[in-house]
């Protein structure tokens, strides 16, 4: 796929993913990313920015830890993502915390701004993804920490099976080269080409509680990164699509629902 139609596929693949995506994710996800905000070293009166911001859910722990004269600024290619992430926010009494709609591979900020830059599953999204590490790179204050999170191998995610399902059913690949960063030391090579000092990488698993079908078919065909082509799907193909998916996590279905086994990594590395 084009880089380009990769960017516009994405994008608007998750403008149509924000309505459900807190509903299918955000408590899946949470250990993940309570993980990755242990491993980020700020303080109040820092600069934070949060890159591929999605609605939120890494953004205000942030915002909390870093008030009262702390700032961070959460950037998202998807507007929907960001609009959700907004009422998220006006639900708080937080002051800090600013959204802006942005190309991570161009962010549109001045050298040495940030004191930390943190990107909670979203660089495997990315085109060029080492390209939007050189911006992370870029905009950071020099002894800045930056972090990352991404899914790990292929074949240690019980959903997985999402992408060729999908893919058999449209024209071209949903989501190229999903894994690369999580496969190996891949990740952790990419940060030290890029420049980064002291890289360090933590590969981890965990369940991904899902409490019936419904809320593991919202999840992975509503709220996530095949939405755009889902949705484009009539009843028929949308039913034969869940069947399929379903019967790919029976294995893993429990009393309370399911419980489906993902694999991750967080990379985190200084500025020089």
């Amino acid at each position: 796929m084009k880089p380009d139609l990769q960017r516009r596929v994405q994008r608007y693949g998750w403008d149509n993913a924000a309505p459900y995506y807190d509903t299918g994710w955000q408590k899946q996800l949470w250990p993940a990313q309570e993980r990755l905000l242990s491993k980020i070293e700020v303080k109040p009166g820092d600069q934070v920015l949060d890159i591929s911001c999605g609605s939120g859910l890494v953004t205000l722990p942030i915002a909390k830890s870093i008030t009262p004269r702390g700032k961070v600024t959460g950037v998202d290619l998807s507007e929907g993502m960001i609009e959700e992430a907004q009422t998220r926010t006006d639900e708080t009494d937080l002051s800090n915390v600013t959204y802006q709609q942005m190309d991570a591979e161009n962010l549109e900020f001045e050298d040495n701004r940030f004191d930390a830059v943190v990107c909670s599953l979203g660089l495997m999204y990315f085109p060029y993804p080492e390209k939007a590490l050189e911006e992370m790179y870029r905009v950071a204050k020099p002894g800045a920490e930056i972090s990352t999170l991404v899914w790990g191998a292929r074949k240690e995610c019980g959903w997985a099976s999402i992408f060729p399902i999908v893919d058999k059913r449209v024209k071209s690949d949903v989501c190229p080269l999903f894994f690369q960063l999580g496969t190996g030391n891949a990740l952790k090579k990419t940060f030290e080409s890029t420049g980064f000092k002291s890289v360090s990488s933590d590969r981890f698993s965990i369940s991904l509680n899902f409490k019936d079908d419904e809320q593991a078919c919202i999840a992975a065909f509503w709220g996530g990164a095949v939405a755009l082509a889902y949705q484009k799907f009539d009843k028929t193909t949308r039913a034969e699509a869940n069947k399929e998916y379903l019967d790919s996590i029976q294995k893993f279905k429990t009393k309370e629902g399911y419980s489906i086994p993902g694999e991750f990594v967080i990379a985190k590395g200084i500025k020089s």
